[in-house]
């Protein structure tokens, strides 16, 4: 068992590291890695169906993305970057704070056109910070007037520019809807209504889950001995319109199919998917880990050392994993948010 962050290192030409999404969502490439022997086959994300069958079921992560990153000055006029990650009540939220210099307990951040301040309360460690607004907006408000996507740190955008128009548009599924994400479950993206509607009249049906992604998935991990890694948490919901959908798949004995490393963690999180479930969930899946409930998932290509890479790994195999790697390396595929994808079964 690979149990040290050393042995998830891979090197990746920067030039593979996708800065746009797709013409077309569903044009992006797909890898499909059969676990049962080790075979790799080369499609279109276009052409999910050939690989699935009637009776099969996916579970979509239908968090929306927030404009969760925001500018704001200090008293002294130095800028500061915020990215909100998680609310814990009106005005107090969990966030990820950038300042020339270190944030500090009592430092006050000012934002331009707003009577809204924000105060840092707490160093809750790795670069996240418990703030507090007081004024007459909400952070809600302040993020629809100057919020941008926040994009992951790898995606390079004009620096006076945040964010591309394509970006309020493609860093998002086609089924969000639940409000609260600091990140897009980025497996979703592939899907259009058109693809999800063709997989349907196949047999193929779908259902939602949630899960609140936080700008925690791209905080590095800094211990190399993964036992003692704890990640941060996140809201998750498994509503009862999925559990009626799970009970039904297994009548039929279809397959749960988990779309994204998001979706994975939300069922794996369940204690039993006949029943509703909701509540914070920090579980690292990393080799070693049994899974209980899902049977196959869809994934993008993740970053080197990722808690996400380990989750594939856990799902596929480390070797197989790896040999999957190597051969889209080799093929050029697209990585990361708005990169390519890949099927494992």
């Amino acid at each position: 068992m690979s149990d040290r962050l050393s042995d998830y290192r891979y090197d990746l030409p920067p030039e593979l590291i996708a800065q746009h999404p797709t013409e077309r969502r569903d044009s992006s490439r797909l890898l499909v890695l059969n676990r049962s022997d080790g075979s790799l086959t080369h499609s279109r994300f276009s052409q999910l169906g050939e690989f699935l069958k009637p009776g099969d079921l996916l579970t979509l992560n239908d968090t929306r993305v927030v404009p969760a990153r925001i500018y704001g000055r200090k008293p002294t006029g130095g800028m500061v970057e915020i990215v909100l990650s998680k609310k814990l009540s009106d005005n107090r939220w969990e966030a990820i704070v950038g300042a020339k210099g270190r944030a500090r307990q009592g430092m006050r951040i000012l934002f331009e056109g707003f009577e809204t301040q924000a105060e840092v309360l707490e160093n809750l460690g790795e670069g996240v910070y418990l703030l507090r607004f007081d004024g007459q907006q909400t952070p809600e408000e302040i993020m629809e007037k100057i919020g941008h996507m926040p994009l992951p740190p790898y995606i390079k955008r004009n620096s006076e520019i945040p964010t591309a128009p394509e970006d309020r548009a493609r860093y998002q599924t086609v089924f969000a809807r639940t409000e609260g994400a600091a990140a897009a479950p980025t497996a979703g993206l592939h899907f259009t209504p058109e693809l999800l509607k063709s997989l349907e009249r196949q047999g193929v049906g779908h259902t939602f889950v949630t899960l609140h992604v936080g700008p925690g998935t791209f905080l590095p991990i800094r211990e190399d001995d993964l036992s003692k890694v704890h990640l941060h948490s996140e809201k998750a919901i498994f509503p009862q319109s999925a559990a009626d959908a799970v009970a039904e798949l297994r009548k039929h004995g279809g397959r749960l199919i988990a779309v994204g490393t998001t979706s994975v963690r939300t069922l794996e999180s369940v204690p039993d998917l006949d029943c509703a479930w909701s509540g914070d969930t920090s579980l690292f899946i990393r080799p070693g880990y049994e899974f209980r409930h899902v049977d196959a998932m869809i994934t993008n290509f993740h970053l080197p050392e990722s808690s996400l890479l380990m989750l594939v790994a856990a799902f596929a195999g480390k070797e197989l994993m790896d040999c999957a790697y190597r051969e889209a390396i080799e093929k050029r595929y697209r990585f990361y948010s708005y990169g390519d994808a890949m099927l494992i079964l």
